[in-house]
């Protein structure tokens, strides 16, 4: 497809810069068409608009009556959003046995095999304390200690997300975090207990403290703690840090909070990027781009290619794909929104270019040599290689973690790992002689930033 460089074409015919394309079929995606070179690849780019600033102000007076009323303010909010109300917040110790043990077989083993995976990984990303001797007598240690006490939160707004529970727990036990707390909305449908699959997998992770609450005010609940039932019997401590994702107004008391406790990353919509060339089969990628657009509405489903018949063949796919899969109209509304699209680039350099200022939170390469490719990609949240590793493996079954930075975060931010839940802290050991020998230096220093006080704390061990 032709057009101008850099701006956003519907499939048929041209849309006037700055207004949105007419609505269009199912399966036609948004053509952006950067051939020729363009300079400000990033902003023309797609995107999911959010302006969690304004969420912020929406949900503040929610986290303040939660900061000063506790549970009451909790239970009023979560009848207000969730249509539940709670006598009490935690979930009971048998109830997440009775979900454990009535889990379907099938699903156990999936569970199971993905937790087994997950562990196998994450045992491999453990820190080890390291002592260097800078002189002699002269030593910093680096210790990695293990946050305390970690709230996790697992979704349960358009789907269900027991894989979360497990991506979120498995690194913070291996990481050897000591008090876990999950937190996940309340169900109607399972009377006023978070999905029964969640709970399960808590059960297998052997985590025991979990509340049936969602929102902006789970999150205010981890904060700052709160009593779990209008008598007082039960409180739910403060934790340490918050991860796991959620939506908008998730996302928007993270920010709110931050500083108070924690956080791991401010979670948007999902999204994926696909860099690739001919050699691609146009079924599986319609069939990846549909499996993040079946997320939400403001899922992005991105290719990137320098292959119009590419294209061409992936919407026609897309359309056969669309209208047969479950959640026809969700998934049209992903891929016809603003944030999804089809980027036309002149070759497989360009297209590298174009990923890598995308920073998608999930990017697959299927091309010839896709690994030579992928080890040149320096923005993702998790990259997928080759043609037998779509983003549905590493949502469930890799070993990865699927927690990953949205919004082009990645270009400076990681995934959920080990290393999420481990402060790096130095040990400094200096023997008299070893402090002797650097003293000067110090002084020297202290006095050039007009802190003599400092130097003078080096020289008081000297000097009488």
């Amino acid at each position: 497809m032709g057009g101008v460089a850099g701006v956003t074409v519907p499939h048929r015919g041209r849309a006037p810069s700055g207004h949105a394309a007419p609505p269009r079929l199912a399966g036609v995606l948004n053509r952006i068409d950067l051939r020729g070179g363009v300079s400000d690849v990033r902003r023309l780019l797609p995107r999911a608009q959010l302006d969690v600033s304004v969420a912020v102000e929406k949900i503040a007076p929610v986290v303040e009556a939660v900061r000063e009323h506790g549970f009451a303010a909790i239970r009023e909010a979560t009848e207000r959003f969730d249509g539940v109300r709670l006598a009490e917040l935690r979930v009971p110790a048998e109830a997440i046995a009775a979900a454990e043990r009535e889990l379907d077989p099938d699903v156990r083993a999936a569970l199971t095999e993905s937790i087994t995976r997950a562990r196998k990984v994450h045992g491999d990303q453990r820190r080890a304390d390291h002592t260097t001797q800078v002189v002699p007598g002269g030593t910093v240690t680096e210790r990695w200690i293990p946050v305390d006490r970690v709230g996790l939160y697992v979704p349960g707004g358009l789907a269900m997300y027991p894989s979360t529970v497990v991506m979120n727990v498995v690194p913070a036990q291996v990481a050897g975090v000591r008090s876990l707390v999950v937190v996940s909305p309340p169900q109607q449908e399972n009377g006023g207990l978070p999905d029964a699959r969640v709970l399960a997998a808590c059960g297998l992770l052997g985590v025991e403290e979990v509340y049936a609450v969602g929102g902006a005010q789970a999150v205010a609940m981890l904060a700052y703690g709160a009593d779990t039932d209008a008598q007082g019997r039960g409180h739910c401590a403060p934790v340490d840090m918050i991860t796991g994702p959620g939506n908008i107004w998730v996302t928007a008391a993270k920010r709110l909070l931050r500083g108070v406790v924690g956080i791991d990353a401010e979670a948007g919509p999902t999204e994926i990027a696909i860099l690739a060339d001919d050699t691609a089969d146009p079924v599986h990628v319609a069939a990846d781009l549909i499996s993040q657009a079946e997320h939400d509405p403001l899922a992005a489903s991105v290719l990137v290619t320098p292959s119009v018949a590419l294209v061409e063949a992936v919407e026609a796919e897309l359309t056969r794909q669309v209208a047969a899969t479950k959640h026809t109209e969700r998934v049209t509304t992903a891929l016809s929104g603003r944030q999804s699209g089809a980027v036309l680039v002149d070759d497989l350099e360009a297209g590298l270019r174009v990923v890598d200022a995308y920073a998608a939170e999930h990017l697959e390469i299927q091309t010839r040599d896709a690994r030579q490719w992928a080890m040149r990609v320096r923005s993702a949240g998790a990259i997928f290689v080759g043609a037998y590793a779509p983003v549905s493996l590493g949502d469930y079954c890799a070993g990865s973690n699927h927690v990953l930075p949205t919004g082009g975060c990645a270009r400076h931010s990681s995934g959920l790992s080990v290393q999420s839940f481990l402060r790096g802290v130095h040990l400094i050991e200096y023997t008299e002689q070893a402090l002797r020998e650097v003293a000067g230096h110090v002084v020297t220093l202290a006095n050039v930033e007009d802190l003599p006080a400092h130097g003078q704390a080096v020289q008081a061990r000297f000097g009488r």
